[in-house]
C-alpha cells in the first residue's frame, strides 16, 4: 500500500477508509514490558534525545498491536531542553523546571534563546524519526509528529512543574497580559520548530497536544490561546494535523483553529455524534474511547468501543483512539484485542 493510501492519512483528509484507522495516544511507553526493559537505567530525556533508543520505542507498539500508525515517542518539553532551558522529569511527578518563568523579566530572559536554535540542535529528533521511517513506510504505516501546545508548555513553565489548576498560568494572562503574549508566542515558535523537524525527516501528520486546555474558560482561550496554537501549526500545513486537548467539550469548536486542525480529538466526557455537530463537516474527529474502560471486561470494553465506532459515524471521517492516554497498567492484550476488534467492524 502506497503512504498515501494509508487509512490514517485518507481519514485526517476526510475521506473514510473500508475500516477506521486506530492508534493509541501514549501507545509507545508505560504500559509495555518491552518498553519498560529498554528503558532501565535511562533517564526519560535522555531516552527522548537517543535516536535508536526513540526510534525503538516508537516503533515497538506498532510491531505488537498492528495500529494504524506510529506516535513519535517524545516529551513536549523536549524542544525546551534543545533550547537550552534547564528541565527534568522526576519519576512520579513530571516536568520540573529549575527556574520558573512568573515575571516580565523572567519572559525577557527565556523568550531571548531564539526559537531558530531548536531547527540548528535537532538532528537526534531527525535521526530518530529517519529510522523510524525507514521501518513504517515500506509498510504503508505513516508516522505521527508531536509536539506539546504553547498554553500546555506555558503551564509548566510558569508553575515551575505539574499543577492541578495551573493557577500561575492563568493568572498571568489577565495581570500581564503583554508578557503573556510574549512567552506563548515564543512557545508557538518552538513548538512550530519542533514540529517541522519530524515533518522535514518524514513524519507524515502531526499532533499538538493541549493537556490543560480544559482548566481554561472558552473566552479566555480563544484570547490568550488559540492564536497562539494556530502559530504552532501553521510552519507545518504541508501535513494533516490533529489538535487534542482534555476537558475541552465547552469550546470544541475553536479547537479547529479556524481550518487550521483538519482533525480534533475528542476525550471520553463528549459523545462523537455530539462533537460532529459542533465541529462541522470540515473536520475528521478522533477519539474517543474512555481509558478507565480498558480495566472492564471484555464484553463490556467491546460493546463500548462498537459504541464508539458507531458514534463516529457522524463525522466526515473518524480515527479511533482513546480520549486520553492509555494508563501505565493497561494490559497491552487488551489494546491489541481493540485494534483486531476496530479492524473486523
Amino acid at each position: 500500500m502506497a503512504l498515501s493510501d494509508a487509512p490514517l492519512l485518507r481519514a485526517l483528509r476526510g475521506d473514510r477508509p473500508d475500516t477506521a484507522p486506530i492508534w493509541f495516544m501514549r501507545q509507545a511507553g508505560r504500559s509495555l514490558p518491552e518498553y519498560r526493559e529498554l528503558r532501565v537505567g535511562t533517564k526519560m530525556l535522555d531516552a527522548c534525545l537517543d535516536p535508536e533508543t526513540a526510534a525503538e520505542i516508537t516503533l515497538q507498539p506498532v510491531r505488537r498491536h498492528g495500529v494504524d500508525a506510529g506516535i513519535f515517542f517524545s516529551d513536549i518539553v523536549v524542544p525546551l531542553k534543545i533550547a537550552g532551558v534547564e528541565v527534568e522529569i522526576e519519576p512520579g511527578r513530571g516536568p520540573v523546571f529549575a527556574d520558573p518563568v512568573r515575571t516580565a523579566d523572567d519572559v525577557t530572559r527565556i523568550t531571548r534563546i531564539p526559537a531558530s536554535e531548536i531547527a540548528e540542535k535537532a538532528e537526534p529528533i531527525r535521526e530518530a524519526v529517519r529510522l523510524t521511517t525507514a521501518e513504517l513506510h515500506p509498510q504503508g504505516i505513516p508516522l505521527i509528529g508531536f509536539a506539546g501546545a504553547p498554553f500546555t508548555l506555558a503551564a509548566y513553565l510558569v508553575e515551575g512543574g505539574p499543577s492541578k489548576e495551573h493557577m500561575r498560568a492563568r493568572a498571568m494572562m489577565h495581570a500581564d497580559p503583554d508578557s503573556w503574549h510574549r512567552l506563548a508566542g515564543w512557545l508557538s515558535e518552538v513548538s512550530a520548530a519542533f514540529l517541522a523537524a519530524q515533518v522535514d525527516a518524514g513524519a507524515s501528520a502531526v499532533q499538538l497536544f493541549d493537556s490543560w486546555a480544559g482548566s481554561l474558560a472558552r473566552a479566555d482561550y480563544r484570547e490568550f490561546v488559540a492564536p497562539h496554537s494556530k502559530a504552532a501549526l501553521a510552519g507545518v500545513a504541508s501535513v494533516p494535523r490533529i489538535h487534542f486537548g482534555v476537558g475541552t467539550g465547552p469550546f470544541l469548536a475553536d479547537m479547529t483553529l479556524d481550518g487550521s486542525a483538519d482533525a480534533v480529538g475528542v476525550d471520553w466526557r463528549l459523545p462523537l455524534d455530539q462533537a460532529a455537530e459542533i465541529v462541522g463537516p470540515d473536520t475528521t474527529l478522533q477519539g474517543n474511547i474512555d481509558p478507565a474502560m480498558l480495566q472492564a471486561p471484555w464484553p463490556v470494553l467491546a460493546r463500548h468501543v462498537r459504541d464508539v465506532v458507531a458514534a463516529g459515524d457522524a463525522a466526515r471521517a473518524h480515527v479511533v483512539n482513546l480520549g486520553h492516554g492509555v494508563p501505565p497498567d493497561t494490559d497491552p492484550e487488551v489494546l491489541t484485542r481493540i485494534v483486531e476488534l476496530v479492524h473486523s467492524l
